[in-house]
């Protein structure tokens, strides 16, 4: 059956500068926002748009993302002909390796795109927070009569060199394009969200994967490639909120993004949900005398201290007379009688000893905090 369009998924990403964050999992895979892992708000995304064919693509520590993505039941991808598929690197009598870079990674997976002779392939990111339509942008894409079409926002121009930037013509045709420059051109920056033309995205990766010196990626090499080679490429503006979730600091403040009052991402949109495995756990419980102010609490929490300006995962314990502020528990935390937690990340099962002192200064980056780290604290 054909399928018009595609998406790949690529969610392989290790995740270097977040730290203990992605000590054994992928970066997708990390808890985000109470209750999600960052890869669920792209699938969503995919569900939400119409796009109900997903390839993941997957190869740094996938044991906990795999299990999560399993058969794709909570994003309604569970399904006969198209749904989700997790498509890791793979030996065959032709033989076989990593992905060597982002476009690599679409090359070795031919077999699974082409059995569904798309018109269109939607190739995206696992690692970044945002709501967008991908129906929206592949109509512009047609409107346009594009061969590729690059989903772009506009950043401070101090942070533009961690980004692909472009310069477009006034009706958004694309006649630059560099990947991550030193000496940023403009403050438009590419997404990592692109619609190509499959045939012509094809012939591509096939004249990349014959150049040993190419390091196989989309910004540095096909995106390239098509703009020398004079064809139609357009930038699609995005509005809305978008954060690439690289660092700990840029994590940690998506988390905070998500407490704002003037917050641009809304986990409560009934009309663009973001979807994930919902668990079993009876509902948090606020003791008398517990006080709670601006924070989101989930399932199966205890809380019997004080949660200021935080996100709690499920299943947590905040004791009496345990203060945490600005701070990111995850599942299976226990906080302590008397423990103070400031700006901090507590990762999941972690147990806060009593009348704990973890706290970053006002202007330092969050303490990303395991068991080891903790236990090295109380016993100075």
């Amino acid at each position: 059956m054909k399928t018009e369009c595609i998406g790949m998924l690529l969610a392989g990403g290790e995740g270097k500068r977040l730290g203990m964050l992605t000590k054994e999992l992928a970066k997708p895979a990390v808890y985000f926002g109470g209750k999600y892992r960052i890869i669920d708000f792209t699938l969503s995304n995919c569900v939400n748009s119409g796009i109900q064919t997903v390839g993941v693509l997957t190869q740094y520590s996938p044991l906990i993302l795999n299990k999560h993505i399993g058969i794709g039941r909570p994003w309604g991808l569970d399904r006969q002909f198209g749904g989700v598929s997790i498509l890791s690197p793979y030996t065959a009598k032709s033989g076989g390796r990593w992905y060597k870079g982002t476009a690599d990674a679409i090359y070795q997976n031919f077999h699974f795109i082409e059995q569904y002779d798309p018109d269109y392939v939607l190739v995206i990111s696992g690692d970044h927070i945002y709501h967008m339509n991908y129906a929206k942008m592949l109509d512009y894409h047609k409107r346009n009569r594009a061969e590729a079409t690059i989903s772009v926002i506009e950043v401070p121009l101090a942070e533009a060199s961690r980004f692909g930037i472009l310069n477009t013509t006034e009706n958004g045709q694309i006649y630059e394009f560099a990947e991550k420059p030193e000496i940023p051109v403009s403050n438009l920056a590419s997404m990592g969200v692109y619609i190509f033309n499959w045939q012509t995205l094809k012939s591509y990766l096939v004249k990349d994967a014959d150049q040993l010196e190419s390091d196989h990626d989309f910004g540095k090499n096909i995106i390239p490639a098509m703009l020398n080679d004079e064809l139609r490429l357009f930038a699609y503006k995005f509005y809305g909120y978008w954060k690439d979730v690289g660092t700990v600091q840029s994590y940690w403040e998506a988390n905070m993004d998500l407490l704002r009052k003037d917050k641009e991402i809304s986990l409560e949109d009934r009309e663009w949900r973001t979807y994930t495995h919902d668990n079993n756990y009876p509902p948090q419980y606020v003791e008398e005398g517990a006080k709670v102010t601006s924070s989101m609490i989930n399932s199966g929490c205890w809380i019997s201290g004080e949660v200021d300006h935080s996100i709690v995962f499920h299943n947590v314990e905040v004791q009496k007379g345990s203060r945490v502020s600005d701070s990111i528990l995850m599942p299976g935390v226990v906080v302590g009688e008397g423990a103070v937690i400031r700006r901090a990340i507590i990762m999941e099962d972690v147990v806060i000893p009593p009348y704990s002192y973890v706290s970053a200064d006002g202007n330092d980056e969050p303490l990303v905090m395991d068991q080891l780290k903790i236990s090295l604290v109380t016993s100075e």
